[in-house]
């Protein structure tokens, strides 16, 4: 039996979909201990990790190798004065050391903080002065450990900064530390409430926030992994995210770990499809997850034969519908399309049990109530736009995988709570068969004419003129409709901007739109404006009109 009915109760439809949901666990939960350890005590010879990179090196781990490592990296920070309560980031890309760092550091009762090797010096120095971190374990590769080295000097913090793999000069380093700790621990009592994760978002507006999550927080993947990205006891799940950013929560730790999947690891920088695919098949992955832009690239260099692949899912941004429709004809395997958020888990997917609906993102999760409201709080209609919101099944207790605060900024979390439900900020429409569609933030809605147009429609059918390679679309001032479509453009390098290429496009896209969602406007440029994450800062572009 899967750990994760330890913590749950479930109910089904006669069709045999999830219908509900419902968590119990202890106050001191406690993932190292409760699920790694407990698996690892049952069945130590069980398979969690497989871990390989672009050297053709391979590492196979399994849950009594976890507990071992953890429990000897968690003695090497505890002899550094690592306790319950210290902050320590972590910048180790997709290097197996991860795995054991974040599972001691729960065992510890320290908050973990992700963070992606992408950042300036800057970006850490910021990270470092916010969350006041006692440490950084970073990969010795690049440039990666003198960038924060200096990061720590201008923070002026007393950081302890270590490496692993190999020695660095100046840095401490955590593999050899570990090597030399006894691999046995007491454990050390924890609160679920104990903040566990700090997640720093993208930042499209303003200074990134730090998303604090708790030590429950893990529990609710258990939909994520099991009825979303459908991983399997005894399967191999697969997701493409580097561990700085939360979709590495959601698909290469907490749930999968929690229905008995072992989750695949492939180490590399430089993204590359047919790597992708020969890892896929070389160790017989059975479930997939990644962003649309990667099943993009699949799809335009050729999806190879994958026998084992048995789902395959995406989220993060829109799916164009020409992606999903390749895909399925080349795997058999319809996308499945979810939605969620780096202040919660997955709000809506389309799940298990139920038939994927091209470009939705699906149904509500059954582990949370989910309401669309307009700008006065009240409920939106079917095919109405309204905001996506979080309602507590009780009043005043937020929900398990909600986020439980920004850090040092109680006031902006209270406006994100408003009115008794969480604001994600996201606007959606339902349909009359109850899926949702998702149009963007609220931010980014054009309002033309008195009608509200979601950018992601109009940018779904400009990724399809042939001259496209990427886009984005803004609402700009206009005297006549208040705002006027404007999109902006990059183009292949082999093609030349004109006023030709601009009526074409305008034409090609008008042609299939509706008149108030027609481009008015259309600017080449060589590049889009981006977070560190690649998400197109709309923001700049609306400026820079």
């Amino acid at each position: 039996m899967s750990i994760y009915k330890r913590y749950c109760q479930e109910t089904f439809t006669p069709q045999g979909a999830l219908e509900d949901i419902r968590l119990h666990y202890p106050d001191n939960f406690n993932f190292g201990y409760d699920v790694v350890d407990a698996i690892a005590a049952e069945t130590p010879e069980k398979r969690a990790l497989v871990w390989c990179n672009t050297e053709n090196q391979e590492r196979i781990f399994t849950f009594g190798d976890l507990r071992r490592y953890s429990n000897q990296m968690a003695n090497a920070f505890a002899a550094a004065g690592i306790r319950r309560g210290s902050r320590v980031m972590l910048v180790l890309k997709r290097h197996y050391e991860y795995w054991f760092a974040v599972i001691a550091l729960h065992k510890l009762g320290a908050t973990v903080i992700p963070a992606t090797h992408m950042l300036t010096v800057s970006d850490y120095v910021y990270r470092l002065n916010t969350s006041r971190a006692d440490a950084i374990v970073c990969t010795p590769q690049g440039d990666l450990p003198e960038k924060l080295r200096q990061a720590v000097e201008k923070a002026g913090s007393p950081a302890i900064l270590w490496t692993v793999g190999r020695d660095f000069p100046g840095l401490r380093n955590l593999s050899r530390e570990m090597e030399a700790a006894p691999d046995t621990l007491e454990r050390v009592e924890t609160h679920v409430t104990d903040p566990m994760l700090i997640y720093f978002t993208s930042g499209t507006t303003g200074y990134p926030k730090g998303v604090i999550h708790d030590f429950s927080y893990p529990l609710a993947h258990i939909v994520t992994a099991k009825y979303w990205q459908q991983a399997e006891d005894g399967g191999l799940h697969f997701t493409v995210a580097e561990t700085g950013w939360a979709k590495a929560s959601w698909g290469k730790i907490y749930g999968q770990w929690l229905i008995g999947s072992a989750v695949m690891v492939f180490d590399f920088d430089n993204f590359e499809p047919k790597q992708l695919c020969a890892v896929i098949n070389r160790y017989g992955v059975t479930s997939f997850c990644a962003p649309p832009t990667v099943y993009r690239y699949l799809v335009r260099k050729g999806i190879p034969d994958m026998p084992t692949l048995r789902h395959a899912s995406t989220a993060g941004e829109l799916l164009s519908p020409e992606v999903f429709r390749k895909f399925q004809q080349r795997t058999g395997l319809p996308l499945c399309e979810g939605y969620g958020q780096t202040e919660t888990t997955l709000l809506m997917a389309n799940f298990r049990g139920q038939t994927p609906v091209e470009g939705s993102m699906g149904r509500i999760s059954p582990l949370y109530q989910i309401a669309l409201v307009d700008q006065h709080g009240a409920p939106a209609a079917p095919g109405q736009l309204g905001e996506v919101v979080v309602v507590p099944r009780e009043p005043g207790k937020r929900p398990i995988g909600i986020f439980a605060g920004y850090l040092d900024n109680p006031k902006q979390y209270r406006h994100a709570w408003r009115g008794g439900v969480y604001h994600t900020g996201d606007s959606a429409y339902m349909d009359e068969q109850g899926n949702f569609w998702f149009h963007g933030r609220f931010d980014d809605i054009i309002k033309t004419g008195g009608y509200r147009v979601g950018p992601y429609e109009v940018e779904n059918i400009l990724m399809e003129h042939p001259s496209v390679v990427e886009c984005s679309v803004v609402g700009v001032p206009d005297a006549l409709r208040g705002q006027a479509i404007k999109a902006f453009v990059v183009i292949p390098g082999s093609v030349s901007p004109s006023p030709e290429l601009e009526k074409e496009i305008k034409d090609f896209c008008n042609s299939r739109l509706a008149e108030y969602k027609w481009i008015r406007l259309v600017e080449f440029v060589r590049e889009m404006p981006k977070t560190i994450s690649g998400k197109i800062r709309k923001t700049e572009l609306r400026q820079a009109h």
